[in-house]
């Protein structure tokens, strides 16, 4: 899922900007950078400096002039915009961008870009409204400027959370299945054999039960054991009875 998450940056003028995306994106799994019309040399120093180890993915990032370049095979393209626009366009939170990749990628051939604009300016509204839906990043309406990267980040860790439920969710799906539970008639012969081997142990005296049976049900019981559990619980209590009768 997350090879076919592309950041798609329009118009970048540090490429300091640049390298700290490239670390972003490989600290979540995501490799395909796409570079709109950078308004700087995407490869500099200063570049492989900030990318820390992840200039491979600035390496080979696709440079267009357009941003239909960039987006032409994006089946979902989200545009990262920090203002509201005149006109309404529907808007979803990083969350719920998360939470909607697992859908939209569920065909092989479907790709999602994420749109990220000018440090200074943002996306234009043409380029906005060539995007599906418009993400916004709650920060504080204070201080609600974050950096290019920061905001890559942001969004990154959510693919990664959404790839991660996901891989999640097929792991259960694919575990085996779990051992059959005791049946009623199972637990009755296994609290029979407890409180036999309990008596013969000393533990237990039937005509002071102290309701020592009734907690040791409520406590099994409760844990739902499997005919398994249950099987090695019972040969525990043969062998202490083998034990008992030895020393008698």
């Amino acid at each position: 899922m997350l090879e076919r998450i592309r950041i798609v940056l329009i118009g970048t003028s540090h490429p300091g900007n640049i390298g700290a995306t490239a670390r972003a994106m490989h600290n979540m799994g995501l490799s395909d950078l796409a570079l709109v019309a950078p308004r700087c040399a995407p490869l500099t120093a200063e570049t492989v400096s900030r990318a820390s180890g992840a200039d491979h993915i600035v390496h080979s990032a696709r440079r267009v002039e357009r941003l239909e370049q960039a987006v032409g095979d994006a089946t979902l393209v989200v545009g990262a915009s920090a203002r509201s626009r005149t006109l309404p366009w529907p808007m979803i939170t990083p969350r719920a961008l998360g939470e909607r990749l697992p859908e939209e990628l569920a065909s092989p051939e479907a790709r999602v870009a994420l749109v990220l604009g000018r440090e200074d300016s943002g996306l234009t509204n043409s380029e906005l409204q060539r995007c599906h839906a418009h993400v916004h990043i709650p920060a504080n309406p204070d201080f609600s400027s974050l950096n290019l990267a920061a905001a890559v980040q942001v969004l990154a860790y959510e693919c990664r959370q959404a790839w991660l439920g996901q891989q999640e969710t097929a792991a259960q799906v694919e575990a085996p299945p779990s051992q059959p539970l005791a049946s009623h008639e199972e637990l009755e012969h296994y609290f029979a054999h407890l409180e036999r081997t309990l008596v013969a142990i000393g533990f237990h005296d039937p005509a002071t039960p102290r309701q020592l049976m009734a907690r040791l049900r409520r406590f099994t019981l409760r844990a739902r054991p499997e005919r398994m559990e249950l099987n090695i619980l019972r040969g525990i209590l043969t062998a202490t009875e083998q034990q008992v009768e030895h020393h008698e």
